[in-house]
């Protein structure tokens, strides 16, 4: 198939419905990664992403008649906008077969978009059951299937992506860096850029979990993935198309794989310098261009990573916060065993030293020992490892716990229960400023007398750290704990009588 996409991309009817984003300079990330990052902010298109292009060139290439009677898509997100917003511009009736499984928010979307000129239909669990639908009512219906990904003219309107960086920096650039789920975004922008700048690199990305292009680039013929992962819901692709497959052989310097805690990473890092929140996918050449450029020892050098979408799920910003911190290596997750004596809650704390903790749960397991998880910010991986050793090697035996995904995921919110051991425990809320060092001053400030049987802290980025605390406290004592409350300035809750607490872990 020898398709000149040189002259393709160079004649794509793109400009229609979509905008030349601006390529923007990335200037905390280029701080922090030591060369020139820019930005090719594609999630500033009208659909916020790049899908549009590729839709749009392929139907503004369609006849009269196929115009008339109507095109045919499947999709749960971004190619669907793509195609509804196209179909309302050229007037051209468009159906869109979506998962049921589909989001209300995206179908609202695709229905805004497209208004009169496209009805939606819902059919199966899986984007895979919409597809197969969806070329079914193709053939019945006589209508013009629109693919996402595996079409000429789709591949040639994402390629104007390419063409636009090469038109707007002119100087050198070491490699660009693509987001790939079925590979027609990589396929167009290698295609252009790969003919005109052989000398620059072009670098795909995946997720570890929906790596269905490097594989097949591995094995030199397209590979069909059992099972993606769903974090990057865009590039959740288990077989990539025949003939993106066949450009990204030609034209692609190598794909990098990213976990997810490194595209959670690159949302947060995106945000930071652009205060734009781009979806999983659309983080995934960010994530891509940090490992890269760490792992290669790039310094100086022009990198430039195409931010492709921005349809987050708002749901999903929790998550997101909660494992960005990790995917950066500035947070490290420990399980600590102390023993269940005064003072060791103390020495712990002064082995933590002026770290900023964030994250801190126990709950009193027995009466010879106590199990603590422990969130602890570090610079990177190596401070982690000699956190690690400090705890050891001053008889705390410490688990790393920072590349466990079930600790991340499930055990650091199930810490806890109820204990036989806490003989007359209040349990109390407090409220503290958040500054650094502000927990270990507040567990400082404790009688040391009094034995800590629970205690649940997270750092939700807030100007208020929230703790939960149960303290052993004999009745003769009460008195003098009420003393303590009053001295020690931060707002209490008294939640001993909580019917949730009595419930859960009395």
């Amino acid at each position: 198939m020898g398709l000149d996409y040189l002259k393709r991309i160079l004649t794509a009817k793109v400009y229609d419905v979509a905008i030349e984003t601006p390529l923007e300079p990335a200037h905390a990330l280029s701080v922090r990664t030591g060369n020139r990052v820019l930005l090719k902010r594609e999630d500033m298109q009208e659909v916020f992403s790049f899908k549009l292009r590729g839709a749009y060139n392929k139907m503004a290439h369609l006849s009269p008649m196929q115009l008339e009677r109507g095109v045919i898509a499947a999709s749960a997100g971004n190619h669907a906008q793509g195609v509804a917003l196209s179909a309302s511009r050229l007037k051209c009736p468009a159906t869109i077969v979506m998962p049921t499984t589909t989001p209300a928010v995206k179908i609202d979307a695709v229905k805004r978009f497209g208004g009169d000129w496209v009805q939606v239909v819902l059919h199966g669990d899986s984007y895979s059951d919409s597809a197969t639908h969806a070329f079914a009512l193709a053939d019945e219906q006589a209508l013009t299937f629109v693919h996402p990904f595996d079409d000429p003219d789709v591949i040639a309107g994402q390629g104007t992506v390419g063409m636009e960086i090469l038109r707007q920096h002119q100087a050198p650039i070491h490699a660009i860096f693509i987001a790939i789920g079925g590979g027609g975004l990589a396929a167009g922008v290698g295609a252009y850029v790969k003919q005109l700048r052989p000398d620059v690199k072009v670098i795909g990305v995946q997720t570890v979990d929906s790596d269905a292009m490097a594989q097949s680039l591995e094995q030199q013929q397209r590979v069909t993935l059992n099972e993606v992962g769903l974090f990057s819901d865009g590039t959740a692709v288990k077989l990539v198309g025949e003939e993106t497959f066949r450009l990204c052989q030609q034209y692609l310097d190598g794909v990098v794989r990213v976990t997810t805690d490194e595209t959670c990473a690159a949302i947060k890092d995106v945000f930071q310098d652009t205060r734009s929140i781009l979806e999983p996918a659309g983080a995934l050449a960010v994530a891509g261009l940090k490992q890269y450029a760490a792992t290669m020892g790039l310094q100086a050098q022009t990198l430039i990573a195409i931010s492709c979408g921005a349809n987050m799920n708002f749901d999903r910003l929790r998550f997101v916060a909660e494992r960005a911190e990790v995917g950066e290596q500035r947070e490290a997750v420990f399980a600590v065993t102390i023993p269940e004596e005064r003072g060791s809650f103390r020495k712990f704390c002064d082995l933590l030293g002026p770290r900023n903790v964030t994250e801190f749960n126990y709950r009193m397991a027995d009466s010879k020992q106590a199990n603590i998880f422990v969130g602890v910010q570090v610079g990177n991986r190596a401070q982690a490892d000699e956190l690690q050793a400090r705890f050891n090697d001053n008889g705390f035996q410490a688990l790393n716990l920072t590349d466990d995904e079930m600790a991340k995921l499930h055990l650091r919110h199930m810490v806890g229960g109820r204990s036989a051991s806490a003989e007359h425990e209040l349990v109390y809320r407090f409220e503290f400023p958040e500054r650094p060092g502000a927990l270990t001053r507040f567990l400082n400030s404790l009688n040391p007398g009094w034995n800590i049987s629970l205690f649940h802290y997270r750092n939700h980025g807030a100007d208020y750290g929230r703790i939960l605390v149960g303290i052993q406290v004999p009745p003769v004592d009460h008195a003098e704990f009420e003393k303590f409350l009053e001295t020690l300035g931060y707002p209490a809750v008294n939640e001993t009588n909580n019917p949730a607490y009595k419930l859960f872990l009395r």
